[in-house]
């Protein structure tokens, strides 16, 4: 539909500014401080910075935007369409120079995947794609694995912030899931571990306890890329189950 490839556009164009004036700035956007809700979670300056960048870049379209720092903006959270936006996924990655890091911006009807964008920081790479578009990088097409057996499988995982180590539920389905795999790589982004599904180099997602902004963008273009996904929330502000596959493995988180 002509409204949906035009949010598209939008999107795209916006990522890449917010991820390039990052990137390019002049000023040192890497100092961050612990927060006070979740100990094990940092914000930082670019947090704040990009934040800023993307709103303006996506508010001139009146559709409510759920954005990780900010919230809610906009009054409309039964709207059909709804932007959700994670500024900086890989926070740490980026304030410690020590892995990968994004942009993230989806458009989801409800409580579905439309489309998601994801600016590659590290590589400078875009990103996009889902169910109704494909999923490409730079305009090139993308597709997830053929890989059909867990013993000869990648997974990507994490330990988001909000997880709770103590409890003894989390731990035994953690190990009992990452055991099933041949190989298992933590990222440190959900954003670009989705990204990796959704090019091959990767078989598998999932995360425990993790919030929608972090995985939103990446579902979508996991689907584009032919994969399958598999998530459970109550509201878009709830940490939720998450999982993503090539649709060849017969595997359920």
């Amino acid at each position: 539909m002509p409204e949906e490839a035009g949010l598209l556009e939008l999107s795209k164009s916006v990522a890449l500014r917010a991820g390039r004036c990052l990137l390019d700035s002049a000023l040192d956007l890497r100092s961050y401080a612990h927060s006070n809700a979740h100990p094990r979670e940092i914000k930082a300056l670019a947090d704040t910075v990009l934040e800023r960048e993307i709103l303006d870049g996506l508010g001139a379209t009146g559709l409510p935007i759920l954005s990780e720092e900010a919230g809610w903006v906009g009054e409309a959270r039964d709207a059909r369409l709804t932007f959700i936006v994670d500024p900086l996924d890989g926070t740490f990655n980026f304030v410690k120079g020590l892995g990968p890091c994004a942009v993230s911006i989806a458009l989801w009807e409800r409580e579905s995947p439309v489309f998601g964008v994801i600016y590659s920081l590290r590589d400078r790479q875009l990103y996009w794609g889902g169910a109704r578009h494909g999923a490409f990088r730079d305009g090139e097409r993308i597709a997830v694995s053929t890989t059909g057996s867990l013993a000869s499988a990648s997974l990507c995982t994490g330990f988001p912030a909000r997880l709770d180590l103590n409890s003894e539920r989390v731990r035994d389905k953690f190990w009992r899931t990452v055991g099933a795999f041949s190989k298992v790589r933590m990222m440190g982004s959900a954003a670009m571990s989705l990204v990796n599904v959704a090019t091959g180099a990767a078989d598998a997602y999932c995360e425990q306890q993790i919030m929608l902004w972090d995985v939103a963008a990446g579902l979508a273009i996991v689907e584009g890329a032919g994969g399958a996904t598999r998530f459970v929330s109550a509201t878009k502000e709830d940490a939720m189950d998450v999982s993503a596959t090539n649709g060849n493995l017969s595997w359920v988180n």
